[in-house]
């Protein structure tokens, strides 16, 4: 307690209080005396003055310059954001035109019946009918794992997430099972169709899918649930649901409607003709 009360009775040091003394008393310390000294501290202060108002002055003079360089930069991206939004317009309606052309030429070539089988098959039309119902789903507890790219696994990860490889399996064993039409979370699978990862994201034709995984094919329902079920595949997704907790269910319905797919280009393959038999 001394050590605390001395501290707060004598806060500045003895030697200090000292010096203090001795520069009151020689006059020195405190404001300038002699007018030299104060023409030398009032020229530092009129220096001091004027930076300070020329900084000012040049900030006051620059803003305006900033403030319409920032308007106009907020300008351009504005309109070259409506420019990107109205070629994407354009990309989706010359997409729809493309599609109802095609559709348009299956209608047209050789028998009707023919077309409307052709057209089935190859995903260009709309079509509907009794099928089966699979929707698939993460773990309740699902995590990304590793560096999160279900590619570079050999096999599943025990982080309870669906991977593209387990609903590759599972359209491959709908195809296998009998099913005449495919889609997932109404996108629909053509022979054209790609399922791939991009992280943990799953690509159908290059458009991310998010869970739940709604799978429909157009079949005979309970006949196509049936093999489905006690299939390669079937099997496999039954493993997944009890090993890692992924969430299945499958149920046959009297009525299932597919979009058709939303372009169908093909490259290479031609039509074969009455004369091309080679």
């Amino acid at each position: 307690m001394s050590l605390l009360t001395n501290v707060m009775d004598h806060s500045l040091d003895d030697g200090y209080a000292e010096a203090a003394v001795r520069k009151k008393a020689a006059g020195e310390g405190g404001l300038p005396k002699t007018l030299r000294a104060k023409l030398g501290l009032a020229a530092g202060l009129v220096l001091a003055a004027l930076v300070v108002t020329v900084g000012a002055a040049q900030a006051r003079v620059a803003a305006p310059v900033v403030a319409k360089e920032r308007e106009e930069l907020i300008d351009r991206i504005d309109r070259e954001t409506d420019a990107a939004d109205t070629l994407e317009g354009t990309v989706d309606d010359l997409r729809d035109e493309v599609s109802a052309m095609q559709r348009a030429a299956l209608r047209d070539s050789g028998g009707s019946g023919q077309a409307d089988l052709v057209g089935i098959l190859s995903g260009a039309t709309a079509v509907h009918g009794p099928g089966v119902k699979l929707v698939v789903d993460d773990a309740k507890e699902a995590t990304t794992g590793g560096d999160g790219d279900p590619r570079e696994t050999s096999g599943f990860s025990d982080t309870g997430r669906v991977r593209d490889r387990d609903m590759q399996r599972v359209v491959n064993g709908l195809w296998e099972s009998g099913a005449e039409a495919i889609s997932i979370n109404g996108q629909r699978l053509t022979a054209l169709s790609a399922i791939r990862a991009a992280g943990d994201a799953i690509l159908v034709d290059n458009r991310p899918l998010v869970p739940p995984y709604t799978v429909l094919a157009v079949g005979d329902g309970q006949r196509l649930s049936t093999r489905f079920q006690n299939s390669a595949d079937g099997l496999y997704l039954n493993a997944l649901q009890e090993n890692y907790g992924i969430r299945t269910s499958i149920s046959a319905e009297a009525d299932l409607r597919l979009p058709a797919a939303t372009s169908v280009i093909v490259r290479t393959a031609q039509p074969r003709t009455e004369k091309g038999t080679s």
